[in-house]
């Protein structure tokens, strides 16, 4: 019998419409990931049934467990699609897109909620000028600057935000990518200057005191980023800061 591939997808029209099951088989073929098998069907959009129907709809860019855009969950995981390989999964392999963010269609998600939040806490470095950084900006500690690496691996992919239990459409959590990122930009340098104002973001509703340190966002990090270790800092910030804006202003 002719080995394939089959795979079991959540399917979804449109944002209001009712999601539905559809299953497909292609040949198989050796190094084949997700990604692949999915680029195989928009070719081939044949299901089980022998119909021919719309092309599954998915997100993708980098294809290097970078970008973290084709973030979905594959055999009950969230994890990039890029980086799950056929020969390594358990058959039929089943892919649903993310429930955290809004489904756009199929298998791609919205996840402009995750990037607003990174906008909340203002997690970019600013320079001003024209300086030559390499020369002028404070040096780092070899520590530091291995932790600030780890941060730094983010791809805000949002496996994190996925199993987080306190993120979801009825809280106002920006959840966990956030503030590992509000940590690492507190810690920079220059990316400092702005650190108050990062923290009285935290400290409002939906910040730091709504995470229930469940920490499943540490287990399911494809980066393997110390989210908690960025939570644990970020409560010593903020109540350092808390006293600051009693008994300094």
């Amino acid at each position: 019998m002719e080995k394939t591939i089959h795979l079991r997808i959540k399917r979804q029209d449109g944002p209001a419409s009712s999601p539905y099951w559809e299953e497909f088989k292609l040949p198989y073929a050796p190094q084949h990931n997700v990604i692949s098998a999915l680029l195989y069907l928009r070719e081939h959009p044949i299901n089980l049934r022998g119909e021919r129907v719309a092309p599954v709809v998915w997100e993708s860019n980098c294809m290097e467990e970078v970008c973290g855009a084709c973030t979905m969950i594959v055999n009950g995981t969230p994890r990039q699609a890029c980086a799950a390989l056929v020969d390594d999964l358990a058959q039929p392999i089943v892919l649903e897109p993310l429930v955290k963010f809004p489904i756009v269609r199929d298998l791609h998600v919205d996840r402009q909620k995750m990037f607003d939040a990174l906008k909340k806490v203002k997690a970019w470095v600013p320079l001003d000028g024209s300086q030559d950084i390499h020369q002028h900006a404070p040096r780092i500690a070899p520590a530091d600057q291995a932790l600030r690496y780890a941060f730094s691996r983010c791809m805000t992919c949002g496996c994190c935000m996925e199993v987080c239990p306190q993120y979801h459409d009825a809280s106002a959590f920006i959840g966990p990518a956030p503030l590992g990122q509000t940590a690492l930009h507190n810690s920079h340098p220059t990316g400092g200057f702005f650190k108050e104002e990062r923290l009285h973001a935290l400290m409002e509703k939906g910040g730091l005191a709504d995470c229930g340190n469940a920490q499943n966002c540490v287990k399911v990090c494809p980066k393997d980023i110390p989210l908690t270790q960025a939570i644990g800092e970020l409560g010593r910030q903020a109540t350092i800061q808390w006293l600051r804006d009693i008994f300094v202003k």
